[in-house]
C-alpha cells in the first residue's frame, strides 16, 4: 500500500538558527520548544512506509516528532499534549508530502488509553451501584404485601406477585432491569480493546507508546492486529515504542533517534533489543 504520508522534512539547522535569532531572542519567551530538539540536521527528512516506527530513549524527541507530524497532518486529537507558544510556528515551517489524508485519521496517546480505562471503570462503578439498588428494591418487594386495586395496576401487581411467590429470582430481576452492562476487564484488556475499537480501515494512525498497560501477551496480540491493519485494511501506522515486540513488526521501517545523525535500523540492531537479548542469553541455563 502506498502511504498517505510519504515524507516529512523538518527544519534545517540554518532555518532554526535564523528563526531563533530573528524572532525569539528579542522576545520574552522562556522556551524554544520544539526548536532545538532536532538541531544540527540530525534528522533532515523522514520517508514513510505503511508501518514506520520512531525508536529512542527518553528525551530523544520521538513523542515530539509524532506530535509535530500529527499537527501538520491535522489528524483528530482527543487528549491535550505538551506544546508551547512556538509549536505552531515550528509546525508551519515543516514540509510534508502526502496524498489526501482520511478524515477519521487520528493520534492516540497514553493519555487517551488511560482516560478510556478510567471511563470504563466509572461506568462499571455506576453499573454496580445500579445492581445494588435493584437488589434492595427486589427484597423490599419480596417482604411487602399488597393486592390489585385496579386493572391498570395489573402489570405492576403481577411483577410484584412473581417476586413474592418466588417465580422471579433476585438475579433474574436484576438482569431484566439492567439496561446493558460493561464487561469487567483488566486495564490491559481494556487498553487492547481501545485500539481494536478505534482503529478502522483506510486511515493514518499515530500511536505514542501503545504498549503501555499491555502485558507481553497483549503486546503480541496488538502486534498482530497492527500488522493486519496495515497489510489488509489500508492503514498507515506511525508509532513510537520501546517494546521489542512491536519493534519486530513485519515490514516496519525503524528510525533510531538515539543515533546521530538519525538512521534506519533492523529491530535486532537496536540497543534496547540487544540488552533484552543479552539479559536472557546470560541466563539461558535457567530456562533449561
Amino acid at each position: 500500500m502506498r502511504p498517505y504520508i510519504e515524507s516529512f522534512t523538518l527544519l534545517t539547522n540554518r532555518e532554526e538558527l535564523d528563526y531563533i535569532w530573528d524572532k525569539v531572542n528579542y522576545t520574552c519567551y522562556d522556551t524554544f520548544y520544539p526548536f532545538k530538539i532536532f538541531m544540527d540536521d540530525r534528522l533532515p527528512r523522514v520517508d514513510f512506509e505503511p508501518i514506520t516506527i520512531f525508536y529512542g530513549g527518553n528525551g530523544s524527541g520521538k513523542s515530539t516528532l509524532l506530535n509535530i507530524i500529527a499537527e501538520k497532518a491535522r489528524v483528530t486529537r482527543t487528549a491535550p499534549f505538551n506544546q508551547s507558544v512556538l509549536f505552531p510556528e515550528y509546525v508551519m515551517r515543516t514540509t510534508m508530502k502526502a496524498r489526501e489524508i482520511p478524515r477519521h485519521s487520528r493520534i492516540m496517546t497514553s493519555d487517551d488509553v488511560f482516560e478510556h480505562i478510567l471511563r470504563v471503570r466509572n461506568i462499571n462503578q455506576g453499573v454496580d451501584d445500579r445492581r445494588d439498588d435493584l437488589l434492595s428494591e427486589y427484597y423490599d418487594i419480596a417482604r411487602s404485601s399488597g393486592g390489585l386495586r385496579s386493572l391498570a395496576e395489573y402489570d405492576e401487581w403481577k411483577r410484584k406477585s412473581d417476586i413474592r411467590s418466588g417465580k422471579t429470582s433476585a438475579s433474574r430481576y436484576v438482569r431484566q432491569n439492567m439496561r446493558g452492562n460493561i464487561d469487567m476487564h483488566s486495564n490491559g484488556e481494556n487498553a487492547m480493546l481501545y485500539f481494536v475499537d478505534n482503529i478502522t480501515e483506510g486511515a493514518v494512525y499515530l500511536l505514542d507508546e501503545p504498549e503501555n498497560s499491555l502485558s507481553i501477551e497483549y503486546q503480541l496480540r496488538l502486534k498482530e492486529f497492527l500488522e493486519d491493519s496495515a497489510r489488509h485494511f489500508g492503514c498507515q501506522l506511525i508509532i513510537t515504542t520501546h517494546s521489542p515486540i512491536l519493534l519486530s513488526m513485519k515490514g516496519a521501517k525503524i528510525y533510531d533517534l538515539d543515533e546521530f545523525p538519525v538512521c534506519t535500523k533492523k529491530w535486532t540492531e537496536l540497543e534496547n533489543v540487544r540488552k533484552y537479548f543479552e539479559f536472557f542469553e546470560e541466563r539461558r541455563e535457567e530456562f533449561i
